[in-house]
């Protein structure tokens, strides 16, 4: 094999999403308005290099709202958070910034309806992420968690007229997803689906367009983290799509010799919270190993963006996207 059969297949979309972005910018304006430093629940988006050089510029990461100084401001993650912790915050007299994700908000709106409907509610998604934790959250009392096709078997028998209705985590894997939704609608067969799709844009377009890669890679390097549920995915939707192998890494220097043999083609991605420098390192990297002939694979083209909160946007004379 020679350098000249060596190519790169990289994925379009791929990296921050709107609602990521919009996290690490709340956390950066918060910066900047009020000085270090700044307190975030968890972590802002699951990136170890993100949070690491946030940490680095000032900001304090928490487990729970008690560890913040009284008066302090705190920002909650973009996984959003439960009305608990809201409440654990205003009892603190936390001046709260809330980065959570829109589209997170959209599925916690739809729990507190159905609940307040009378319906049980069987969401999907990963037991002990923060996502699962805020959402079960506005209706513990009607919600059961489903974690995995296994998890359908231990649900419990429900009266026959009993509403019931599913919601999902929004990075999960799509397939996956809809193969427990099938197994629910077999068991259940009065369940309702929500009214519209709880996998987020960005989740769907980042799977879409490494299954559009995969086929043709001999080898398929995520870039993300261990606890990024949406980066974990690109690398189960790569193998089950083709790829002939697929790993994930956080940085390039974790890319071993040994994944190379007999690869011609490699195809590069990267999860919904990775800032694009990480791909053009990882992407360096591979021309160091003779990869120089990169093809940049584009399924859509993403338009969407979520405003800041209220407390961070620019005074609207002081605003370009609003000056006449």
């Amino acid at each position: 094999m020679t350098d000249q059969g060596k190519k790169v297949l990289l994925a379009s979309p791929r990296g921050y999403c709107a609602g990521v972005d919009r996290a690490v910018e709340t956390v950066e304006k918060a910066l900047e308005k009020y000085g270090a430093p700044v307190y975030v629940r968890k972590e802002i988006v699951h990136n170890k290099y993100v949070v690491e050089t946030l940490r680095d510029r000032g900001v304090i990461f928490v487990d729970e709202t008690d560890q913040v100084p009284e008066g302090a401001h705190l920002v909650f993650s973009a996984h959003g958070v439960s009305p608990e912790v809201r409440e654990s915050a205003a009892s603190r007299n936390l001046l709260t910034l809330d980065a959570s994700c829109p589209l997170v908000t959209k599925v916690h709106n739809e729990a507190k309806r159905f609940a307040r409907d009378g319906y049980r509610i069987l969401l999907v998604g990963h037991e002990g992420h923060e996502e699962v934790e805020g959402t079960a959250g506005e209706a513990p009392a009607a919600t059961y968690l489903v974690d995995g096709v296994d998890g359908v078997d231990a649900l419990p028998d429900f009266p026959e007229d009993q509403k019931l209705v599913w919601l999902s985590q929004t990075t999960l894997s799509v397939d996956e997803t809809m193969q427990i939704v099938d197994k629910l609608h077999e068991r259940y067969p009065n369940l309702e689906n929500p009214p519209s799709d709880d996998i987020c844009y960005a989740t769907q377009n980042r799977q879409a367009a490494v299954k559009k890669i995969a086929p043709n890679c001999d080898l398929v390097i995520v870039v993300g983290s261990q606890n990024s549920s949406n980066s974990k995915r690109l690398v189960e939707v790569a193998l089950e799509a083709g790829a002939g192998a697929a790993h994930l890494v956080d940085y390039a220097a974790q890319v071993e010799d040994a994944w190379f043999e007999g690869v011609d083609t490699v195809g590069v991605t990267s999860g919904a919270s990775v800032p694009d420098v990480l791909v053009r390192e990882l992407l360096d990297h591979l021309v160091e190993r003779g990869y120089a002939d990169v093809e940049e694979v584009t399924t859509t083209v993403e338009t969407i963006t979520f405003a800041l909160p209220r407390d961070l946007r620019l005074p609207r004379r002081d605003n370009p996207a609003v000056a006449q």
